[in-house]
């Protein structure tokens, strides 16, 4: 596959065997996000490429139409859902059939199709007049999915999974595994697109590697291989680990940042402190509030009451926007990067400069955009995230995720603020670009910054953090301090939730 004269994809060759699910690896800018495009149709590849499907050749560029009716299913990275739309809308979307005299969708007889494809998922129920929006975010991947395989054969075809597992937490994770182990022993296949190495040591039958638009390693047998087997053949060379941060170095009189008796959607009476240097960790299940609180204390989401103590001043959390907090010192690195957090046909220059930007258009003096102070900038922080490729100009939607997430990091660590908020800050990247960030956050830490993280991630939150607090019912159950492991944090988040405990992953699917 080339673009130009730049070869993206050489010589890719794979195959995916009826009922096993085959992971595809490979650090950002390896070739994976492409060859999902040429797979979903997005793309056309080459002269001489080819594509089959239990054993039938697809057409080329593919028409997802023929794709469907071939028996190809595709769960988009960000499930390509309409959140106002309803379950059975979303999941019936280009397929309705018409009355067929009066041309009028009978809505009884597509329900009934759809709950049948739900039925065959798990005996989970999902009502099919529930809009997306109200629903959780395994919730969504459940509809994503019955979207996708309603047109595949029973036990055959092969359901193409791109990043869909971004957004999930550890408890979604494991209903997502009871899903595609139901998906797959019907004989239909699985092909996992993934930055998460866990999910390939604990679901995938076999993984295929790609680096630098080769496949390295293809269709190897996962039994046995750990992450850090894995995270070697992405790279090419062994990955230096993190270790575990260690206590926070803050002098015993600097002021901390305060947050007291904050209240909002999901939060009940949130109180805590963070010193100067110290990075604490919000974590619980879905739902619980831990996903609320970054959000609410940056003024994204309005919060009911409560007040947020800063170098700046005290600030009230209600009526809180997101310009005043960031005046105040507060800055947030949001999830979901591509709909909250950069500006993909903007340059890398220009989305590290746009907070200062709009500070000085707000105050009225406004500045050239591509003025010399920002280029350094921009330079400076491209240096210190290797941001690759390491061009100020370029445009950040070209940019692969991990590298959009370190402009996305760097964007709000160039405002230099009191309060660092992140949620979820090395979700979808490689490990290589993990790395960076994480040391990134350690050394905003290390500077001065007071920093909260908000995440799902138990092993993350075990190597930045020096106190990890568990939400359950939007209150804070416990409080984890001094030598913890991800192992605790688990158990913590599980032992004082007051819903459904952890459970081992189920064949058979799940409840």
């Amino acid at each position: 596959m080339t673009f130009g004269s730049a070869t993206v994809l050489r010589d890719v060759t794979m195959d995916v065997r009826p009922g096993e699910i085959h992971a595809l690896i490979g650090q950002n800018g390896s070739g994976k996000s492409t060859l999902a495009k040429i797979l979903t149709g997005l793309y056309r590849p080459d002269a001489g490429s080819r594509v089959m499907v239990d054993g039938a050749d697809l057409r080329l560029p593919i028409r997802p139409d023929e794709s469907r009716a071939a028996g190809v299913g595709v769960v988009h990275q960000s499930l390509g859902l309409v959140a106002d739309a309803t379950v059975l809308e979303n999941t019936r979307l280009g397929r309705f059939q018409g009355s067929r005299f009066l041309r009028r969708i009978d809505w009884r007889a597509e329900a009934e199709a759809i709950q049948a494809v739900f039925d065959r998922l798990g005996p989970r129920r999902i009502p099919l007049d529930a809009k997306v929006a109200d629903l959780h975010e395994d919730e969504k991947a459940v509809v994503a999915i019955a979207r996708a395989v309603q047109d595949l054969a029973e036990g055959g075809g092969v359901i193409i999974f791109d990043e869909s597992t971004r957004a999930l937490g550890r408890e979604s994770l494991e209903r997502f595994y009871g899903l595609l182990d139901r998906i797959v022993a019907t004989g239909t296949s699985a092909l996992l697109i993934t930055h998460r190495l866990e999910e390939v040591v604990e679901a995938a039958d076999r993984v295929t590697v790609l680096r630098d638009g080769e496949i390295v390693v293809a269709g190897q047998e996962v039994e046995g291989m750990t992450k850090s087997d894995l995270a070697h053949l992405m790279l090419g060379r062994e990955v230096e680990g993190l270790d575990r941060r260690s206590a926070a170095a803050t002098a015993t009189d600097a002021a901390p940042v305060v947050v007291g008796g904050l209240v909002g959607r999901n939060v009940r009476e949130l109180s805590l402190s963070i010193l100067p240097g110290e990075v604490v960790g919000v974590t619980g299940l879905s739902g619980s509030g831990h996903d609320d609180v970054p959000y609410l204390i940056s003024g994204v989401s309005q919060a009911e009451g409560g007040t947020v103590t800063l170098p700046a001043g005290r600030v009230a959390f209600k009526g809180l926007s997101p310009a005043t907090a960031i005046r105040n010192g507060i800055a947030l690195v949001p999830e979901g990067r591509e709909t909250a957090g950069i500006c993909g046909g903007m340059s890398v220059t220009e989305n590290i400069s746009f907070p200062q930007t709009c500070a000085g258009r707000a105050s009225g003096k406004v500045r050239p955009l591509d003025s010399g102070n920002e280029k350094r900038r921009a330079a400076e922080w491209i240096e210190r995230l290797d941001v690759r490729p390491p061009w100020p100009h370029a445009m950040l939607k070209n940019l692969s995720g991990g590298n959009q997430q370190k402009v996305l990091l760097a964007k709000w660590l160039a405002t230099d603020p009191a309060l660092l908020v992140l949620h979820e800050p090395t979700q979808a990247v490689d490990v290589g670009a993990r790395k960076i960030i994480v040391e990134a956050v350690r050394g905003a830490a290390r500077e001065g910054r007071a920093v909260l993280v908000a995440g799902s991630d138990e092993n993350e939150l075990a190597l930045l953090c020096d106190r990890v607090l568990v939400f359950s019912d939007g209150v804070v159950g416990r409080e984890l301090t001094g030598e913890f492991t991800p192992h605790d944090i688990v158990e913590s988040i599980y032992t004082d939730s007051s819903r459904a405990k952890l459970r081992e992953r189920n064949p058979q699917g799940v409840s």
